[in-house]
């Protein structure tokens, strides 16, 4: 296994000194102290180490499945989140790459040389090397000493170019595709094959998989086979399984999108009216609970025309195809689990890596006829989006709510108490949290340095006292940037701002969908939280950011029946290569 050496390697960072010693001689080391984490539970001690699934699903908003308020059913999610636990405040890292990078390492973005999409790199040691930087360590490289199998299926879409592949950072096995990928010979570049253990197969090839398959089917396939190697070689298994849903260009397979026609006729507005009582019912938001107003670039469905209104509903419609049959993949990947005498003692992670995708702004996109097949070209857009989110505000890119909050749901039947079984865990926690959770259960070590190099003391804390019911301690706030786009949350409160725009402050406990900012009623706790987001940037490798990315929050064409989109001009053209460039996105 080898990393790129990069030359001018940090020294070993340890505690408190060294942080502060990273962030300069303006840092507080009050504030970038190190992270508690949690001992060991007593049941993660008492029983059998757990195997391990993560599942990630890609571009999904915070309330798009059953358990978190959506119409769409998903009874196989359901029915983990009833046997298991629902974190409330769990929070990702607002996009593709930097989250998944969190969530393999357990840093922030910029620690793990992530801090933008990989294919954004800027020479040097900084937080934007396109690929897990050296100082970084992944779950596979901490649970393999430990005895584990590690496998991965899905999309990568942290560095496999710049040489951090999963083979090279820890994974057994691995079968990972470009993303939005959800048929064979779909077209589009980098769809015509998969990379299965560093060989490049064409997408079409049995290795990959039987006949026309659809992607959720086709990556559990592949879990489960790694599933049967680990049980092979008498291992328990750490598996990451990162979806294809529901990323675009958004598929599905027809007969399922045939189901969701016509049901989305209501409208955005009353869906999100819909959603966000029913969140209410389940305690995720208080019954006293503000909906934000949409924003100002978003449509009136009253006002649409009728051709426009059936053209969203079919959008949606293939949308919800991809989550329902998502959530029909986790049935059959929970069933073989069952059938291997496997499951009870498997943690299920399920979590997203941003907030839904308004990339395309208001209008959405299509393609090709007929819609949610292989040579479609489908983008929700902002209006679809705003319901992803309820009850939140902005979307993928940015620091609200909108942007980072995700569902996560943990099913563990041999490791969950039974009086917490079917509970809400209210706590915040983040994608960092992940690798500290998982080194305690498995009984694995953290290392200092590893493969020659000094290595970043873990930015989470442990979650695993959940299980149990025992309420969670975070020492230390939790930290966001993206594209200027920042955040910091410490305890009830969240301070928060876009590129160029002033901090705006929340309490949290009265206001969790950001409705009435109060930096101006408490300036010193804007001003201190505002001292502790710097401190974090100094010391960790976040870099300037200066170009504005609208992340879809343009003015629209549609409304009132405009042709959607750029037309077929050489302008026209440029328009949409710019806005491809700007999703830079697998």
């Amino acid at each position: 296994m080898m990393k790129f050496v990069k030359s001018g390697v940090l020294g070993t960072i340890t505690g408190v000194s060294a942080l502060a010693l990273l962030a300069g001689p303006n840092a507080i080391a009050a504030t970038v102290q190190a992270p508690v984490h949690a001992a060991a539970s007593t049941k993660a001690q008492a029983a059998k180490r757990p195997n391990v699934i993560v599942i990630l699903v890609d571009d999904m908003g915070f309330s798009d499945i059953g358990p978190y308020g959506s119409e769409i059913p998903t009874p196989n999610l359901d029915a983990l989140a009833a046997s298991g636990v629902r974190f409330t405040q769990f929070y990702n890292s607002a996009r593709c790459s930097p989250s998944r990078a969190s969530l393999l390492t357990g840093l922030y973005p910029h620690e793990a040389g992530v801090g933008g999409l990989d294919n954004v790199v800027r020479p040097g040691l900084g937080g934007f090397q396109g690929r897990i930087a050296d100082r970084a360590v992944t779950i596979a490289e901490v649970l393999k000493p430990a005895g584990y199998f590690t496998g991965m299926a899905g999309k990568w879409h942290v560095g496999a170019q710049h040489g951090t592949p999963p083979k090279a950072v820890g994974f057994d096995r691995s079968m990972f595709q470009k993303g939005g990928t959800y048929f064979p010979g779909q077209p589009g570049p980098g769809r015509a094959s998969v990379t299965i253990d560093g060989r490049q197969v064409p997408t079409d090839s049995p290795e990959v998989g039987k006949g026309e398959w659809y992607a959720s089917d086709m990556l559990v396939d592949w879990t489960v086979r790694f599933v049967d190697e680990a049980k092979a070689a008498g291992k328990p298994f750490f598996l990451y399984l990162p979806l294809t849903a529901v990323h675009f260009p958004v598929m599905a397979p027809a007969e399922d999108i045939a189901k969701f026609k016509g049901k989305y006729m209501v409208g955005w507005e009353q869906l999100r009216r819909d959603r966000f009582e029913r969140q209410k019912k389940m305690g995720l938001v208080a019954a006293d609970a503000t909906l934000p107003d949409v924003l100002p670039e978003a449509y009136d469905w009253n006002s649409m025309s009728a051709a426009d209104k059936q053209r969203f509903d079919e959008i949606m419609a293939v949308y919800a195809a991809a989550i329902s049959r998502m959530d029909k993949a986790i049935g059959t990947l929970v069933a073989d689990l069952k059938a291997r005498g496997e499951f009870d003692n498997t943690l299920i992670l399920f979590m997203s890596d941003n907030g839904g995708n308004a990339e395309s702004g208001p209008d959405g996109r299509t393609g090709a006829a007929p819609w949610g097949g292989k040579d479609s070209n489908v983008w929700v857009g902002l209006n679809w989006a705003t319901l992803q989110n309820t009850p939140f505000s902005f979307f993928k890119h940015y620091a609200e709510e909108g942007g980072i909050a995700t569902p996560m749901i943990a099913s563990w039947p041999a490791g969950i108490d039974a009086k917490v079984r079917g509970t809400l865990v209210r706590e915040p926690g983040h994608l960092v949290d992940v690798m500290p959770t998982l080194a305690e259960l498995a009984g694995a070590k953290y290392p200092a340095r590893f493969d020659g190099h000094d290595i970043r003391p873990m930015s989470g804390r442990s979650f695993a006292g959940a299980f149990e019911g025992e309420p969670l301690a975070r020492n230390v706030p939790i930290f966001w940037e993206h594209e200027g786009n920042k955040a910091v949350r410490d305890g009830r409160w969240k301070l928060v701002a876009q590129l160029g725009a002033p901090w705006r402050l929340y309490d949290m406990n009265a206001d969790r969908t950001e409705t009435r900012d109060l930096a101006a009623k408490h300036p010193d706790i804007a001003a201190r939280m505002a001292k502790q987001w710097e401190d974090w940037a100094a010391s960790s490798f976040v870099d300037p950011w200066t170009k504005k990315v609208d992340g879809g929050v343009v003015k629209g064409r549609l409304e009132g029946g405009a042709a959607p989109g750029p037309g077929k001009g050489k302008r026209a053209k440029g328009k949409r290569k710019r806005a491809a460039q700007a999703a830079g996105e697998e």
